[in-house]
């Protein structure tokens, strides 16, 4: 029987906005398919085994939160987890963990540095939050689809030449509220500010995670087996309906 392998980094201390749900959800939509989970975490001091894991989850943080892990992912996790980028892992990361993937965080006189994974800057400037309900159209190899969710970051995301974005906003800020876009994509590495949490709003995003997970695996990637998503059809209309995309 196929196992999808996941690994949480920090998850005591990178879990705001209920984004521990994107975790349970995917540990739900592989259990009503017969598909295997597991889960392990790993936290500060700590280095694992970039093989031994499919799908690599990074939570968000609070500002403060991210001071205390970054230096810490760096120097224990960071050779790991570009060799699992590089292997075609899944990494999902979201909101603060999205901000680490980059070269670093600018916070007034303080830098926070990154892991150098993926070719952004994020800075805190003057000016509100970016606050509020988003869509944004991803193409993940299966076709242009839609993705909804909720974002509120004070730092502006910015990507150099190297970096392609996850997605194009159709409604909300995204990295900058300035260049239209969001997030960051490299291999089956994303990184994102959507939250809230963001896979029980995008039932087939959880799913496409998780079929490219288990093709790291298997070479191929495998037909899941379609599920009653009425409820979860109800929560995406929903997400999208609040950020004035019906």
């Amino acid at each position: 029987m196929s196992e999808l392998r996941l690994l949480a980094l920090y998850p005591d201390n990178m879990n705001i906005y209920a984004d521990r749900g994107n975790i349970l959800f995917l540990r739900r939509r592989c259990e009503w398919r017969g598909i295997g989970f597991s889960y392990a975490a790993s936290g500060p001091g700590e280095r694992f085994d970039p093989a031994a894991h499919d799908l690599i989850y990074i939570g968000g943080g609070q500002d403060r939160d991210q001071v205390l892990v970054a230096a810490d992912m760096v120097e224990t996790k960071r050779d790991a987890l570009a060799a699992a980028v590089e292997d075609r892992a899944v990494v999902l990361a979201v909101c603060g963990g999205y901000q680490l993937l980059g070269h670093g965080y600018q916070l007034g006189e303080e830098r926070i540095g990154g892991l150098g994974l993926a070719d952004l800057e994020t800075v805190r400037e003057p000016g509100p939050r970016l606050i509020g309900n988003v869509t944004i159209e991803v193409d993940l190899g299966d076709g242009p689809r839609l993705v909804a969710g909720f974002e509120n970051h004070g730092g502006r995301t910015y990507l150099g030449e190297e970096a392609e974005p996850l997605g194009r906003v159709v409604r909300g800020h995204g990295n900058n509220d300035g260049d239209g876009y969001e997030g960051v994509r490299r291999l089956n590495m994303l990184g994102t500010y959507l939250h809230g949490p963001l896979l029980p709003k995008n039932a087939w995003l959880a799913d496409r995670l998780i079929a490219l997970a288990l093709a790291r695996r298997t070479g191929a990637e495998p037909e899941l087996a379609p599920l009653d998503d009425e409820l979860e059809a109800a929560a995406h209309a929903s997400a999208r309906l609040a950020a004035g995309r019906g």
